[in-house]
């Protein structure tokens, strides 16, 4: 794959026609060519801050760049010299999560969101003929509407008046400078502020037919550079959701917990809108350049790139479609879009070039002969990638048929993190391709035998033993699958009488608890209190933790016993009990009523998946457009590293490290060929293409280091898993930790869990 060349043309061919016929597009495709993007190098560290650098981004023109830190300081830099310019104290108590330039006020009003709830506006013109070391400016705005950590801020282009703020608390709100520089902050006797844009305290969806009832904290949200009026937010479910400003009803207050509006889409990979992913939000949800696609970076999980519109190469599914998608029957829709075969010769279209075709015939052949030695599965998977995802338009069904079985084997071989469903994928659309094909038949039920669905494996491996009743392999493989479903049966004869069987992880229990707060709450409190802390959870643990040294010290999994005990506390801190009167028994009937009259609207499916980097230790974990055409996706990683992919075929382009422990952010110029990233370490990097030889890993190396690479992601994906199985520590630091800042005290914890 080294020698596969990429499809941003030769950069000698575009320097030439820049030089002839200067234009726009040949600069954009310039900044951030393929043979730049493999000689990024670290240019330089810029050092200023004292804790972790949690937010940083550009001005319009890329002539500076803000930061925002656990160090309470906002920091503006100058591009052209890399020198530290100003260096703000902000006045935050906790740590700065986000910061933004406000548009069109010639770079002089820059705005922060912080852990303590606030959004602070400053002008760096009162800073003009202080002395360095007199950093302290009184903010021109302050905002403290907000109840817990303001997670993320918007600006829309062209627009010095307003920005907008997303809070963990579950709304979305709006500020507009010319109708108040402050307001009163929440709770006080006087709080009347009406800047509720999105109210989604009763927004959060467990599953994509489940009515929305939880809290949605949003940890993320993105203003369309191209149509400003539409409004992306993510945040603690799995679906990310796309707004109309201009439908949405007028800003409210945060007295009355409002229904959530409709929006206009829903984006989730379909594998992930299964109920019982408890533990399963985003962390950071973007528009593309044009426009045209979202970007949507998950915690435990991967980035997916989605189409903002429905059309060509978009799939929109419903519940319904989630739940017949493993049924031996379910040929009706496709789960891609599939190009129609045209008149074609030797296996592909007529308007395909002579190279292009023994390129993908090369690939094919490379990806079967991966497969049957298992060896290179990561590059035979790429290989095939480059056929579909690169040339589907050009490859007659025949071809496309092989290369979608060799690519769900080869998942199904490396058995990465949701690398099954993959597979599933690629096998229902070669059965749409060829229904009577043995390998989608057998593939398919080796995916749904991995995936735990021993029923709907055995339906399709008895059709595959249909299709070739001598076939070794598949009789084995029926044999394995009913071994799998006795085993099962087993198990469930042995569970206690009245009971599941099933242990309630503390996500289920939390879960629970906040939809019977949430179908309880009436509301009736003072004027001046805020609805969110109504009711709060008390955790009572008890840990014995192991003292065996011979343990692996590495392992993150909680050695020894951990008991919890888990109660809502009211007003005068005393628990509040569930009765059989009014607690348990009615909730769950007016949660069966709201999921009965509740329609449940349609999602649009994943187009793209990128892997290979790890996010399971912060919530701020960016993934970026690279470029202003966006040809190139970046993500920070919690080994260090970060990573950079072909944004058409998911090709992994560069992987670099960029951090002694979590790179967070990663934001590109508007117009160069630089990078900034940060993360656990107090440094911002700059990233240029200074390297003298193009290659996938630093410094343009060439040696044992390359290898490393599949290595290192083998080791991310190890923990993703892990995540996955013993999900309970995460989830009890991420679920108490929102009310864990002090005033005058900034927490370090946060690199490491924010």
């Amino acid at each position: 794959m080294e020698n596969l060349s990429f499809h941003d043309g030769n950069i000698f061919n575009l320097l030439h026609s820049r030089s002839t016929e200067p234009s726009h597009d040949v600069d954009q495709r310039m900044q951030l060519h393929s043979s730049l993007v493999r000689r990024l190098s670290q240019e330089q560290e810029l050092e200023g801050h004292q804790g972790c650098v949690n937010a940083i981004s550009w001005n319009s023109t890329g002539s500076l760049l803000v930061s925002g830190s656990d160090d309470l300081r906002v920091n503006i830099w100058d591009y052209s010299s890399r020198k530290l310019v100003h260096s703000v104290e902000s006045g935050h108590t906790a740590n700065i999560f986000c910061t933004k330039f406000v548009p069109e006020t010639s770079d002089e009003l820059v705005v922060s969101g912080a852990g303590d709830a606030e959004v602070r506006l400053f002008n760096l013109a009162g800073l003009r003929g202080r002395a360095d070391d007199d950093n302290a400016l009184t903010p021109s705005a302050m905002y403290q509407c907000h109840t817990r950590r303001v997670k993320k801020l918007a600006v829309e282009p062209g627009n010095p008046n307003v920005v907008w703020s997303a809070s963990e608390d579950g709304t979305l709100r709006q500020h507009d400078f010319r109708e108040s520089t402050s307001c009163p902050p929440a709770g006080s006797a006087h709080q009347d502020c009406r800047s509720v844009l999105l109210d989604l305290r009763s927004g959060a969806k467990r599953a994509l037919a489940d009515p929305p009832k939880q809290t949605l904290s949003l940890k993320s949200c993105d203003i369309s550079a191209t149509r400003p009026h539409l409004l992306l937010v993510g945040g603690s479910d799995a679906f990310a959701r796309l707004y109309d400003r201009r439908m949405l009803p007028p800003l409210t207050s945060c007295r009355k917990r409002m229904p959530p509006p409709p929006c206009v889409n829903y984006f989730c990979p379909m594998h992930l809108s299964e109920r019982g992913r408890t533990n399963l939000h985003l962390t950071h949800v973007t528009f593309s350049p044009n426009g045209e696609e979202v970007l949507l970076s998950y915690s435990g999980e991967h980035v997916y790139l989605m189409n903002v519109n429905n059309g060509v190469g978009t799939m929109q599914y419903t519940p319904g479609d989630v739940a017949n998608f493993f049924s031996l029957s379910n040929i009706l829709h496709d789960v891609e879009s599939t190009p129609q075969v045209s008149t074609t010769q030797n296996g592909f279209h007529r308007n395909g070039n002579a190279a292009m075709l023994k390129k993908c015939t090369e690939l094919v052949e490379l990806a079967k002969s991966s497969l049957e030695e298992g060896t290179d599965i990561f590059y035979a998977i790429e290989a095939a990638n480059e056929v579909l995802d690169a040339h589907s338009n050009d490859i007659e069904s025949a071809v496309r048929h092989e290369c979608l079985c060799t690519r769900a084997a080869l998942l199904l071989k490396r058995k990465w993190k949701n690398d099954a469903h993959m597979a599933a994928r690629d096998c229902q659309n070669a059965r749409r391709i060829d229904a009577s094909s043995f390998k989608a038949h057998y593939y398919m039920s080796e995916a749904l035998q991995q995936l735990g669905k021993c029923k709907e494996a055995l339906d399709f491996a008895t059709a595959a033993q249909q299709l070739k009743p001598s076939d070794a392999d598949i009789v084995a493989k029926v044999e394995s699958i009913k071994r799998d479903l006795q085993a099962a049966g087993a198990d469930k004869k042995e569970e206690p009488e009245g009971g599941t069987g099933r242990v309630l992880s503390l996500s289920d229990i939390l879960y629970r608890s906040e939809a019977n707060s949430d179908s309880s709450h009436d509301m009736s409190r003072s004027e001046g209190d805020q609805s969110d802390y109504d009711e709060e959870l008390e955790v009572d643990i008890q840990t014995s933790m192991s003292d065996d040294e011979g343990g692996d010290p590495d392992s993150n999994a909680m050695r020894g016993s951990l008991n919890l005990r888990i109660h809502r506390v009211s007003d005068d801190n005393k628990p509040i009990e569930n009765s059989g009167d009014n607690g348990s028994s009615g909730t769950a009937s007016s949660s069966q009523n709201d999921r009965t009259s509740y329609q449940p609207e349609g999602a649009i499916d994943m187009k793209r998946r990128y892997i290979g980097h790890c996010n399971i230790g912060t919530d701020i974990k960016q993934a970026s457009f690279l470029g202003q055409r966006g040809e190139y996706i970046a993500c920070g990683s919690d080994d260090g590293r970060w990573f950079i992919w072909e944004k058409q075929t998911g090709r992994l382009m560069k992987v670099l490290v960029g951090d002694e422990a979590v790179v967070n952010c990663i934001q590109c110029h508007p117009f160069d060929s630089v990078v900034a990233t940060s993360g656990i370490d107090n440094t911002i990097k700059m990233w240029s293409p200074i390297a003298s030889v193009p290659s996938i890993v630093a410094g343009g190396s060439a040696g044992p280091a390359t290898a490393n690479v599949v290595e290192a992601m083998e080791s991310n994906q190890q923990k993703l898993s892990r995540n996955r199985e013993n999900p309970l520590s995460v989830e009890l630091l991420q679920r108490f930790r929102m009310q864990e800042f002090a005033e005058g005290n900034f927490h370090p914890f946060e690199c490491t869990q924010s």
